[in-house]
């Protein structure tokens, strides 16, 4: 795709911002809705405000990080609480579990655009999404949320490179999606194991990794933790290998191990 190509795009974009303004856009400080959240507030200033969910599954450090980086891009931006923990059908973890998440988004949303007199409810689904299996694309249809990246045809490498340009400092940012991500599905999400996987995800953040998870494995009464680091940075592990497993240890584990395989055999 050309630059003029990807610079129409983004012209559509702002034009179906100002359509639909005045908008909520639901933030996470991710790639995607924060150059959708620049974007609108380049296009529609005041007219457009960002709101970010907090909950047990949004580590400390992103959310601060998030609202930082909308006081940065010049966004109005407001901290919802959301309470998808209080959801059985999410804290049991099913394969469907992000569609949970979502309708309790949604649905405080929804109640806030219309006490607040907001026209639109908007999120960052780009035009790659529709290839991935996204259980949170059922919740948006029945609350009739907008995806102006998708309907625009804007794609993941698209928006980071106008995101780039923009010098938005996700340009370049692995994804990152929410704690709750790091517990198999089946296995039940609560949030002394998220504060687990938060904790043990600063220590490992701590020695330098960038790209890596840690996952919360139960293995009937014993709580496991498998740590998988992107195979580019494993070279630097020998050094500090010993240490990270004596740190993660001390979070609550009973067993950690690191991953011979890396990061990426299991996406997510």
């Amino acid at each position: 795709m050309s630059f003029v190509a990807t610079a129409v795009k983004q012209e559509r974009l702002e034009q179906l911002i100002a359509a639909h303004a005045p908008l909520v856009i639901a933030y996470s400080g991710g790639v995607d809705s924060t150059y959708l959240l620049a974007i609108a507030a380049k296009s529609v200033g005041d007219r457009c405000l960002g709101v970010i969910a907090d909950s047990p599954s949004l580590p400390r450090e992103a959310l601060s990080n998030a609202v930082a980086l909308a006081r940065d891009i010049g966004a109005k931006l407001e901290i919802i609480e959301t309470r998808e923990m209080d959801n059985p059908s999410y804290a049991a973890n099913p394969p469907n579990r992000c569609y949970f998440c979502k309708v309790e988004l949604f649905a405080t949303l929804e109640l806030l655009a219309g006490t607040r007199g907001f026209a639109a409810i908007a999120y960052g689904e780009n035009a790659d999404d529709a290839r991935h299996v996204r259980p949170g694309r059922r919740a948006a249809a029945e609350f009739r949320v907008l995806a102006p990246l998708k309907e625009v045809g804007l794609t993941k490498s698209e928006i980071r490179s106008l995101s780039h340009g923009m010098n938005l400092p996700t340009a370049h940012a692995p994804a990152q999606p929410c704690l709750s991500s790091r517990i198999p599905y089946g296995t039940p999400v609560t949030p002394a194991a998220l504060a687990m996987v938060e904790r043990a995800e600063m220590i490992v953040r701590g020695f330098g990794f960038r790209v890596f998870r840690v996952r919360h494995v139960m293995a009937g009464d014993r709580c496991r933790a498998r740590i998988e680091i992107l195979p580019e940075e494993m070279p630097r592990l020998a050094a500090v290998k010993e240490a990270i497993l004596l740190a993660v240890r001390q979070v609550g584990y009973e067993d950690v191990w690191i991953d011979p395989r890396g990061y990426g055999a299991f996406r997510s």
